[in-house]
């Protein structure tokens, strides 16, 4: 599995954000802009918590079988590859969704003297904290689940966790 690259991450967010300018500038010349959900950066920051909290228990239980606890339960591969492909699909989609939330936050910085387009900034801004923590976390989870190193590297045998 392949790790997640920050350059893509990155790229996704400017490229989301760009566009998302892009379409409020347009948006708002024909109408009215859509607004930022509140419910948006408390669904990215309850993510971010469920990966935390996912990868705190990999960690505990792996480190519980480094030490061979008596009571200790191992770490299912599949289940670990499973989190690991959750925390990389939830950090492209928070950068991509903070991304847009971004571009709209810059573009309704222009009327902040609008009471209601203050709290849609606001809230825009908070989605891209929020996002930025749900990326934070699936690399905290992807480091946490990442094999070791092989020691042999010429023999080809598989790392074990």
């Amino acid at each position: 599995m392949k790790e997640l690259r920050i350059r893509l991450l990155a790229g996704v967010f400017v490229v989301a954000g760009v566009l998302s300018w892009a379409g409020a500038r347009l948006w708002n010349s024909v109408g009215t802009l859509p607004s930022v959900p509140l419910a948006a950066p408390v669904v990215l920051a309850l993510i971010a918590v469920v990966l935390v909290a996912t990868a705190l228990s990999i960690r505990a239980r792996l480190k519980a079988q480094r030490e061979r606890a008596p009571e200790a339960k191992g770490v299912d591969p599949l289940m670990a590859a499973r989190a690991v492909v959750f925390g990389q699909a939830s950090a492209l989609v928070a950068a991509l969704v903070s991304g847009m939330y971004g571009g709209t936050g810059v573009f309704l910085l222009e009327s902040l003297d609008i009471p209601a387009r203050r709290d849609q900034a606001i809230y825009a801004g908070f989605s891209v904290l929020a996002g930025i923590a749900v990326i934070a976390a699936a690399l905290f989870l992807e480091r946490v689940c990442k094999l070791p190193e092989d020691d042999d590297r010429n023999t080809g045998a598989p790392s074990a966790a």
